[in-house]
Order: C-alpha cells, then sequence, then structure tokens
C-alpha cells in the first residue's frame, strides 16, 4: 500500500529518529571557514566505522546465512528508496566484475526503478506495493535473500520488500541507523548501526550512507569470499574485460603463484583469460580442460581444487 500520513504525523516521527536530530551547536557552521567545515566532517565520520564494529556479529551471522544459501543458487537482493536505494544498486553492480557473479545473483532494487539513480521519483519510497511489484517479478525462492535498506528503518519501501520477502520464505534482513526500528523488527535479521545525527540535519547520506556502504561491502565481499571467489586475499574471479582489468589478471595469477611472464601468459590463454583456472594450471600442473573440471567438481572452490583445504 502506498502510504499518506498526516503531514503532523510525520513531523513528529521524524523528530523522534536519533538520524533527524538538531544539532543546535552546529547552527552557524554556515559561517565557518571550509577548512573548519572539512575539519568537523572529517570529525563526525571517525565515528561511523565504531558505530559498525558494534554489530559485526550480527552481520557475521548475516553473511553464513546468505552464503549458505547463494550456495544453493540463492540470490541476494537489495532493496532501498533514494542513497539507501542507490547504494545497494551500486554494490549489486559491483559484483560481476569483481567476483565474476552470474547475471541476477546479485540484485539491487531502488524505488521508481532505474531513473531513480539519477532522479526523484515522486511518492516512490512511500510504496509498499512498489517493493512488492518489484520483488514479485523477481520470484522469490527461499534461498533467497532481501536485504532492505533504510537510514530511517521506517521507509516503506524497504519495510515491504522486507516483509513480502518473509512471507515467501526467503531470507530477510534490515538494515537502518535507528534503534528500534520498524526495518529490523520487520526482517529476520536486523542490523541496526547507529551513528548519530548528522552534520546536516536529516542528510542522511552523509555518515548513514557511509555506515551503510560499509556494512554492503561487508555483506557482499565476505559471502563471496565464503563462495570461493577468492585464494587468499586474490581476486582469482576478477572478470578481464578492459586493459587495465588484463593487467590486474595477470598480476594476481602472479602473486598467487611466482610464475614467470611467459608461463603465465600460456596460462591464461589455455583457460581463456580464466584467473582461477590459470592459477591451477600452474600450481597444479594440469591443461586448461582438466583446471576447468576440478574446478567444477569443487564448487568453484580454488584451495578444494589444488587439494589444500577451504571450500
Amino acid at each position: 500500500m502506498t502510504h499518506r500520513p498526516d503531514p503532523r504525523e510525520l513531523r513528529t516521527t521524524l523528530e523522534s529518529l536519533t538520524t533527524e536530530a538538531f544539532r543546535p551547536e552546529l547552527a552557524d557552521v554556515d559561517r565557518l571557514p571550509t577548512l573548519d567545515i572539512a575539519r568537523l566532517m572529517n570529525g563526525e565520520d571517525t565515528g561511523v566505522p565504531a558505530a559498525v564494529g558494534a554489530r559485526l556479529p550480527q552481520i557475521a551471522a548475516v553473511v553464513d546465512a546468505v552464503a549458505a544459501r547463494m550456495a544453493r543458487g540463492g540470490r541476494l537482493v537489495y532493496a532501498g528508496a533514494g542513497t539507501a536505494g542507490r547504494l545497494g544498486v551500486l554494490d549489486a553492480c559491483e559484483c560481476p566484475p569483481t567476483f565474476a557473479t552470474a547475471p541476477g545473483q546479485v540484485v539491487g532494487l531502488i524505488a521508481g526503478g532505474p531513473s531513480a539513480m539519477v532522479t526523484s521519483v515522486e511518492g516512490a519510497e512511500d510504496s509498499e506495493d512498489l517493493a512488492e511489484a518489484d520483488l514479485a517479478a523477481l520470484a522469490l525462492t527461499p534461498d533467497d535473500t532481501v536485504v532492505g535498506v533504510s537510514a530511517s528503518g521506517r521507509t516503506p519501501y524497504a519495510v515491504g520488500a522486507v516483509r513480502y520477502a518473509r512471507a515467501r520464505g526467503a531470507l530477510t534482513v534490515g538494515l537502518a541507523c535507528n534503534a528500534g526500528s520498524a526495518l529490523a523488527a520487520a526482517a529476520e535479521h536486523g542490523i541496526e548501526v547507529v551513528v548519530g545525527p548528522e552534520l546536516l540535519t536529516g542528510s542522511t547520506r552523509l555518515k548513514a550512507g557511509t555506515a551503510q556502504k560499509l556494512v554492503l561491502n561487508m555483506i557482499s565481499t565476505i559471502t563471496m569470499i565464503r563462495l570461493g571467489k577468492t585464494y587468499g586475499n586474490l581476486m582469482v574471479d576478477v572478470r578481464a574485460t578492459n586493459e587495465k582489468l588484463r593487467a590486474r589478471a595477470h598480476r594476481i595469477v602472479a602473486l598467487a603463484t611466482g610464475a614467470d611472464d611467459e608461463d603465465i601468459e600460456a596460462a591464461l590463454t589455455a583457460t581463456g583469460g580464466e584467473v582461477k583456472n590459470a592459477v591451477l594450471v600452474l600450481l597444479a600442473g594440469v591443461d586448461g580442460p582438466a583446471a576447468a573440471r576440478l574446478l567444477e567438481e569443487s564448487g568453484g572452490h580454488l584451495r578444494a581444487a589444488l587439494g589444500t583445504g577451504g571450500g
């Protein structure tokens, strides 16, 4: 449903949120020298990692639950409005080139659709129905995960997404920046990173946005590590689609194997440029087809294919 609360009710709700709190000590911030404002902003940002750190047990539990489902073919779906939605889309968009995720494996939904990435879509964030329609188009399964993202923790689009997904058996996560949020309450896993009032009252693209990005980085990155998308701290599933990435692919193989340039190029050629396969060719002494078979049998985990543990 589309919520149209009484304006006075909405103002009262906003006034109760930590992320919307007014800070009288900053009322003259516009009169300060630029360097002083920069120092203020920098000082504000220093508290964000600690706020995220306080929620690491919840984040780790989410990662393990997400990874278990994705290993069975499930998808990771972010849903949010405004800045929160854009951060989800950004994280999703970066997974294919970094981890060679399949199309649709990590999805970012923003209220109002793709155009809302650059233009505000009137009323989209207030619609639970819109969230339900966006998720219905994905035909959710119990192996999927839906992460609702909202600084306030009350955005109808994010809350509606989580409620709809949970009703269909999907794993649900609510990421908010206020304690006691409706979003966290609606989800199976709630992550509330309370970073406090913003430098500019209510501008949650600042500390709240930074906190959300840090948490989304953790969820996607550590999930991909658990899925075998890395070898140590090397991005062995990186997709080499341009000259810079081809150079990075070569360097990753070098770091993983210690082989010389000629052997690395031969291995990359033999494996169609697949970094993980090339590493296996060099370390296991197998040919390209054998490397592909070993990786398929190990579920894509390079350490397991090498017989060195992990997986």
